[in-house]
């Protein structure tokens, strides 16, 4: 099989990929040279590619005549995430899957660490040692917050969503979250997403991992950031479109919210002269929250992982269409 590759891959990468599928070729798409023998280089999409593994042009996967799967290097889709593409590619009977496991586990770790860090007045802390060396032994211990028995709510029940879930769960947090369609098997309590508006009011920590579509543009407005309970916090580790950042920044300035952590914002990057930068109590992250060190190894092993069961004629991890 023909298999055509642009993810963002290190050469120890590709060499893996290289040899575990054997037989089969690899073509990359990134311009890169390749120095193996079962491999080549295309910028576009060949007509004889029967696998794409990376981050492909939607509409080139459409016209693939010899296309039967598609593999994501990234959790999102946003740009497969419509009606008519879907459809397109379920009449071809073509599969679509992502790379949810390799992210879900560094982007919860990096949710949960700024919940502890903010509960635990850090920023603060290293703001004061940066700047005026002060030492507000008082202020800083009464505002230091315990986590036990605070709720969190998330916005969006996915992989990521689940596994803050399991790390916030020895704390003993009153965790729910909301979800476009319940399933009734979830292992917290799920609410439909209509019922939003009632619950950000009981929210101490706003974790949105929203992705990024039309139904979710500015989901997060005026009118549900003043819902919010005064004092809580919202996490924003899902994509930046899904958050009114003007209204952000107003709720930031009233005290309605007490703090904002952003690894997502609209546009990225955030340009150095934007309002975000010098929000009080606005701390941001350059979209790194599914960063890791061998975030290439994880990704080509997922794939390879995901070639076997396709090989094989067994279900697909993380099947998106």
């Amino acid at each position: 099989m023909n298999i055509w590759c642009n993810a963002f891959l290190n050469a120890e990468s590709k060499t893996k990929l290289c040899e575990a599928v054997g037989e089969h070729r690899v073509i990359f798409g990134d311009g890169t040279l390749a120095a193996w023998a079962n491999s080549g280089e295309s910028a576009t999409l060949p007509d004889d590619a029967e696998i794409a593994f990376g981050q492909p042009d939607p509409e080139q996967l459409i016209r693939g005549k010899q296309l039967r799967w598609a593999h994501l290097s990234s959790a999102g889709y946003t740009a497969y995430d419509r009606a008519d593409w879907r459809e397109a590619f379920k009449q071809q009977n073509k599969i679509l899957t992502n790379s949810s496991d390799v992210y879900s586990e560094p982007t919860a770790e990096h949710t949960v660490s700024l919940i502890y860090a903010l509960a635990r007045r850090l920023p603060q802390s290293m703001q004061s040692q940066l700047n005026d060396h002060g030492w507000p032994y008082f202020e800083t211990r009464a505002a230091s917050r315990l986590l036990k028995g605070q709720t969190v709510l998330l916005l969006s029940f996915g992989h990521i969503a689940r596994r803050v879930a399991e790390l916030l769960a020895p704390l003993g947090m009153n965790i729910v979250a909301v979800r476009r369609r319940v399933t009734g098997d979830e292992p917290i309590r799920v609410f439909p997403e209509s019922e939003v508006d009632s619950l950000l009011p009981t929210a101490d920590h706003v974790v949105n991992i929203l992705p990024a579509n039309e139904e979710t543009k500015n989901f997060l407005n005026a009118a549900r950031l003043n819902l919010v309970k005064r004092g809580a916090i919202l996490y924003n580790v899902g994509r930046g479109t899904t958050v009114d950042q003007t209204a952000l920044r107003e709720v930031l300035f009233s005290g309605q919210l007490a703090a904002a952590y952003l690894d997502v914002t609209e546009p990225e990057p955030l340009p150095p002269d934007h309002p975000l930068w010098t929000t009080p109590n606005c701390f941001i992250t350059p979209h790194s929250g599914g960063g890791h060190s061998d975030e290439m190894e994880r990704l080509v092993e997922h794939f390879l992982e995901n070639f076997r069961r396709f090989v094989d004629g067994e279900e697909m991890l993380n099947r998106v269409a």
